[in-house]
């Protein structure tokens, strides 16, 4: 097992790649803490997970409050002994609407979720990792966070945010045990990508060479390898999970 006896934080864990990534890390032996707003939701992706026999608990929190995340950290902590990993996956779409057009309100608060969300999770689970004496951390970009899209500025502004604060956070650990990385996802099987796209799956897969859009599995098995000794020397890195969508230019 991948992460035997890893004790782990998993946020936007009550559907999507949250909720995949966290069944996936209880197979793995790990003991999960499931983290959302959708307490409702959350309350079922727990049973699912405790149903695999693993150590799990939950709490609900809204990672624009600071101090519902440090809390989110300290029952873990309590409840489990220590922080091995984390997955930060809160998120939400965002508006859609030129930058011109854009209303501040919502930008913001996709900015608040998205970027400043997984600031307020790196700085209260570093800390406690760092005495843990290390673990492993997972920040949710996209590939809209390594290229770009018309009408979708403050959800890829705040992505390409993540993308520089986990390279920054990585330098900063890099000689204290704390792993710092992040996944690209393409278009994958969600609640998320049925809203944005209205249904139409083959319209999201378009852009994808492989030709279908990915499966919530097969973007939280990658996240669990990152989280895994056997990523031992990656840190730093953006791994895209896109069915090859970043390899084609036009």
């Amino acid at each position: 097992m991948l992460l035997r006896d890893k004790v782990a934080i998993v946020t936007g864990a009550a559907s999507g790649l949250g909720k995949a990534t966290a069944l996936s890390m209880a197979r793995e032996g790990a003991s999960v803490m499931l983290a959302d707003i959708d307490v409702e939701a959350l309350e079922a992706a727990t049973a699912e997970v405790a149903g695999l026999g693993t150590g799990c608990a939950f709490v609900g929190v809204d990672v624009v409050n600071e101090d519902a995340v440090r809390e989110m950290v300290d029952r873990t902590v309590t409840r489990f002994g220590r922080l091995d990993v984390a997955y930060n996956s809160a998120g939400i779409e965002g508006a859609s609407a030129p930058v011109h057009e854009q209303d501040m309100v919502d930008a913001e608060r996709t900015i608040d979720v998205l970027f400043k969300g997984i600031y307020r999770c790196l700085k209260y689970e570093i800390s406690a990792m760092l005495e843990s004496g290390g673990g492993s951390i997972v920040n949710a970009s996209s590939t809209w966070g390594l290229n770009a899209y018309p009408g979708r500025s403050s959800y890829i502004g705040s992505k390409h945010a993540v993308c520089g604060l986990t390279k920054t956070a990585a330098l900063e650990l890099g000689q204290k045990n704390v792993r710092v990385n992040a996944v690209a996802p393409g278009p994958i099987m969600t609640p998320m990508l049925l809203r944005d796209w209205q249904g139409d799956v083959d319209r999201a897969a378009d852009g994808v060479p492989m030709g279908r859009v990915g499966r919530p599995e097969e973007a939280a098995e990658a996240v669990v390898w990152l989280c895994s000794d056997r990523a031992s020397f990656i840190t730093g890195h953006i791994l895209p999970i896109d069915g090859g969508m970043l390899c084609q230019v036009g």
